[in-house]
This record gives structure tokens, C-alpha cells and sequence, in this order.
């Protein structure tokens, strides 16, 4: 089984990052992962900064980025949100699309919304990205 990791909506904001992230997925060295719920997230949080861009104009990125990483979405994950726990609600999507994939690391700026004693039982860590340049522009705190 190969090492995977999950990317939260907010690495996957900047587009610098968004382009490494996903370049680094490509390389058949992990297996990166998201699903359309973070993908969606991640397309608000873009628009909602960003008033040239819009839905629309976003989804040839999200196409592009599913199409350049093999076997990149996660689906089934669902019935897991409702059993999990952590400190912002809005953030169990995540942590069900890592368990359902087998993830080992979910790549995110939010630290805080994934704590180690939550994350523990089901082998999954969250490591921050260690690029900070344009921080600003991303939806998560740490």
C-alpha cells in the first residue's frame, strides 16, 4: 500500500502551493488525495478572495488537477463525518475522506482543528506545509 496524504481546502488555496502540492502528487512517489468536498471548499475560499474568478472559471482547475493526479478523489466517505469529532465540525469531511483513503498525513495549515489525541486512533498525522510566502491567502490558521 502506498503512502498517502490528504490535502485540506487550505494548501490547496494558493496557487503556488496548489501547483507543488499537486506536482508532487504526480510523481508516483505517495498518493495525494482531496475529495469534491474539499475541492468545493477550497474553490470558495478562492472566489470569496478573488472577485475575478468565479466557479466556473475554477473548474478547469479542478478538472486539470483531477485529471494530473491518478486516482485523486476520494468518495465514501460520508458516513463517516457524523461519528467524528474535532474542534471545528466543519473540518470532519476532512478527517473522513484521510480515513476512508487509508491516509497516513493530512497536509493542512490548521493544526489546531486536527488534534494528535483525535487523529492517533486512526494512524493519521497533520503536518503543516513548511512554505509560508502568501499565508494571507489561506482559509486556515494555525
Amino acid at each position: 500500500m502506498a503512502f498517502t496524504a490528504t490535502y485540506d481546502a487550505c494548501v490547496l488555496h494558493p496557487a503556488g502551493l496548489r501547483d507543488l502540492l499537486v506536482r508532487l502528487g504526480m510523481t508516483g512517489l505517495f498518493r495525494a488525495v482531496w475529495s469534491d468536498q474539499i475541492l468545493d471548499e477550497m474553490v470558495g475560499s478562492i472566489v470569496r478572495r478573488r472577485s475575478d474568478l468565479t466557479v466556473e472559471k475554477l473548474a478547469r482547475t479542478r478538472e486539470l488537477m483531477c485529471e494530473a493526479v491518478p486516482d485523486c478523489l476520494v468518495t465514501g466517505y460520508e458516513s463517516l463525518i457524523d461519528g467524528l469529532e474535532l474542534p471545528d465540525p466543519d473540518d470532519c469531511h476532512v478527517l473522513a475522506a484521510a480515513i476512508r483513503s487509508g491516509s497516513q498525513v493530512i497536509v493542512t495549515e490548521n493544526l489546531r482543528d486536527f488534534p494528535s489525541e483525535v487523529l492517533e486512533p486512526y494512524g493519521i498525522e497533520a503536518q503543516a506545509r513548511a512554505y509560508r510566502a502568501r499565508s494571507q491567502h489561506s482559509d486556515c490558521s494555525n
